[in-house]
């Protein structure tokens, strides 16, 4: 019988056999005694190699990690050739933006801007392009993208891409619903701890995947081994932690749709959310990921941001603790169109009546500030 993913997290990438270790050992050399395939520190790594392999069995593919999830997609966008078209979310993670903007400042590529939740827009935009990059669910938006849409709309032999953080492999796996490439910032939920940096790449065909083994080996962009080892042991919890973290991200979810100094929620396990039939399609769940828009201003959104207690006001998310953040004080978010309250909430494994309680005395004086505005 096949062992579910809960299991595999588990029991992935250990050694067998008498004697063996249950754990993976940290291997911490830069280099190694001539005769062998290894040969320096940048050419492989048992531990870079345990994590590559659970994760590359979870999402179905060849996994490959690099020092920090940008890290992995500036890999992944090498393979676009010179001045070729990438259709990109209009709305995604900053950083990612930042790196588009930035080549296409230099006319490295070209990129059209697209509402990912938009099949139609994405199949229009796909038509001559050498990239779909997908990032669903979206940063900070928490838009849904059509994974299968998206891949019977692009030209053959163009590269589908999803970054799939938000979800990670026990959520949804996009290799399955037509996806070549799959990204991961392993800082997040597979680390778990906010204690390290890592990025993963998961290629559907080998030979991408050694495509970019060669691009993180030209351009040293390589994982320590001691984060590496990090990543997989935070991976063995993945699991419970997310089942806790999505429980509480539902019922804070459904509690803020009803708060009277909300005005808006943007988690796609809401009913009337406008990705809740996409993601019930392909997602096993929801996640721990939300945003919800305040009353009032941009310093209204703050204040709540200072108010709170429990949950830490701190950019990343994917960590056993409650993080909360306004995303339009970074100016490329604004530029994305981010709404200037937007709060993102990560949420994490704490008890959900503390993290409601919170979020309820930080919410309050926003009440009466709606009330005055209106």
């Amino acid at each position: 019988m096949a062992e579910r993913v809960e299991t595999r997290l588990v029991t992935g990438g250990r050694a067998h056999g008498p004697g063996a270790p249950l754990g993976q050992s940290v291997t911490m050399s830069s280099t190694y005694r001539l005769g062998a395939e290894l040969e320096y520190g940048r050419d492989g790594n048992a531990t870079w190699a345990a994590l590559e392999g659970v994760i590359g069995e979870l999402e179905g593919g060849d996994a490959v990690a690099f020092g920090s999830g940008l890290a992995a997609c500036a890999a992944v966008l090498d393979a676009v050739p010179g001045g070729g078209t990438v259709v990109a979310p209009r709305s995604a993670y900053h950083g990612f933006t930042d790196q588009l903007r930035a080549r296409e400042s230099v006319g490295r590529l070209t990129v059209r801007w697209v509402d990912i939740a938009d099949a139609q827009a994405v199949a229009e935009a796909a038509s001559g392009a050498a990239m779909v990059w997908l990032e669903t669910p979206s940063n900070p938006l928490m838009a849904i993208a059509d994974i299968a849409a998206a891949d019977a709309a692009r030209d053959p032999g163009s590269l589908l891409v999803v970054d799939s953080t938000f979800a990670t492999p026990l959520l949804q796996r996009p290799i399955e619903h037509g996806a070549d490439i799959v990204v991961h910032s392993a800082t997040k939920y597979i680390g778990g701890h906010a204690d390290l940096l890592l990025g993963l790449a998961i290629c559907r065909d080998p030979g991408a995947a050694e495509a970019l083994w060669e691009v993180r080996h030209r351009e040293g962009a390589i994982p320590g081994s001691l984060e590496a080892f990090l990543a997989l042991r935070g991976l063995r919890t993945l699991g419970v932690r997310l089942e806790r973290a999505q429980s509480n991200a539902g019922e804070l979810a459904a509690r803020l749709d009803a708060h009277p100094a909300v005005s808006r929620v943007r988690y796609p396990g809401l009913a009337d959310d406008p990705g809740h039939a996409v993601a019930s399609r392909q997602m096993d769940g929801y996640g721990a990921m939300l945003s919800f828009e305040t009353l009032g201003d941009a310093a209204t959104a703050d204040a709540v941001c200072e108010r709170v207690r429990v949950i830490t006001a701190a950019t990343s998310l994917g960590g056993i603790e409650s993080l909360i953040e306004r995303r339009a004080r970074y100016a490329s978010e604004r530029l994305s169109g981010t709404p200037p309250t937007l709060l993102r909430l990560s949420v994490g494994i704490e008890h959900v009546e503390d993290l409601w309680s919170d979020l309820d005395q930080a919410l309050q004086p926003a009440v009466s500030s709606g009330a005055a505005a209106r």
